[in-house]
């Protein structure tokens, strides 16, 4: 008789256990949902992006890799060589990173997916490890219930300036582009220079990149002395002001911002065939200086 009542004690006190165990599932399966779908304690503006710092700094390499896509399989390209997720994965997470603080630079939302830039100032390693700063552009696409990164183009340690915003009006919407080229081509005639013309939008980081850079103490002087710079802004679909892309000889498909140096005259001297400026944001200050002493016109 009291075998029979405690082996009912142990049966319910066993069924309790089992009670606890599948709630305490359903609330962590719970929290992940909330995670990748709630604005509450967001500090990026996208929960996903949240979660996704957060196993970095938790070293939790399962959890990293549950964000990124598998099918279609995410696209990494890294200071402008193709790599895979795995290698993104690898990198975050050998970073040992004991903080991350992330400056949004923009957040582009559409229906199912969303874009972000940020720039990311990484603690790594033990208390006296260095600072790291990455620039990452990331895809993201709603996959059913989950958010998944399916791309990401990765600047390790830049060393150009990054914006922090791209707010900066580079490409006016009502600038009349024939204009100015007119215009730089009879100042460029009167002080011995040539026209740059640089090929972009507003919506290009790479462009404001570019901007930033060309405004550097070692830069700036040799573009003023040298050329008339005109931006030819290309609009929001990349189709605006295309009879002066193909007077030029510029190939968008190579990306923006894309280059053309010409005579005073309008002759072109040299456009960019291979989107050597489009990464710029992985680009070298030398390599800037080098083009831009390269093309100057000659000494009188």
């Amino acid at each position: 008789m009291g075998t029979t009542v405690i082996g009912r004690l142990m049966f319910a006190l066993f069924r309790c256990f089992i009670v606890l165990v599948v709630a305490q599932i359903m609330m962590v399966g719970t929290q992940c949902a909330f995670a990748q779908n709630s604005d509450a304690n967001s500090t990026t503006g996208f929960p996903p992006l949240d979660l996704w710092k957060h196993s970095i700094l938790a070293g939790d390499a399962a959890s990293l890799k549950a964000l990124y896509s598998a099918d279609p399989a995410a696209q990494v390209e890294v200071n402008g060589l193709t790599r895979n997720s795995d290698a993104d994965i690898n990198f975050w997470l050998g970073l040992k990173a004991r903080g991350i603080t992330l400056e949004i630079v923009r957040i582009k939302q559409r229906p199912g997916s969303e874009s972000i830039i940020f720039k990311a100032e990484v603690q790594t390693g033990s208390p006296q490890g260095p600072t790291m700063n990455v620039t990452d552009a990331q895809a993201w696409q709603k996959q059913g219930e989950q958010w998944r990164i399916v791309g990401a183009e990765r600047t390790d340690a830049p060393h150009l300036s990054q914006p922090s915003d791209m707010k900066k009006n580079i490409y006016p919407d009502n600038a009349d582009a024939h204009a100015e080229i007119k215009e730089a081509e009879q100042n460029a005639a009167e002080q011995h220079k040539r026209v740059l013309l640089v090929f972009g939008a507003n919506w290009c980081y790479d462009c404001h990149v570019l901007d930033l850079a060309f405004q550097r103490p070692d830069l700036a002087p040799v573009l003023a002395a040298a050329y008339e710079v005109v931006h030819v802004d290309l609009g929001p679909d990349g189709k605006k002001n295309a009879d002066l892309v193909k007077e030029f000889d510029v190939p968008l498909d190579k990306g923006v911002p894309a280059l053309a140096i010409a005579e005073s005259d309008g002759k072109l001297v040299v456009s960019q065939k291979n989107g050597e400026f489009e990464d710029a944001r992985s680009l070298t200050p030398q390599v800037l200086l080098e083009f831009l002493n390269q093309w100057k016109p000659e000494s009188r």
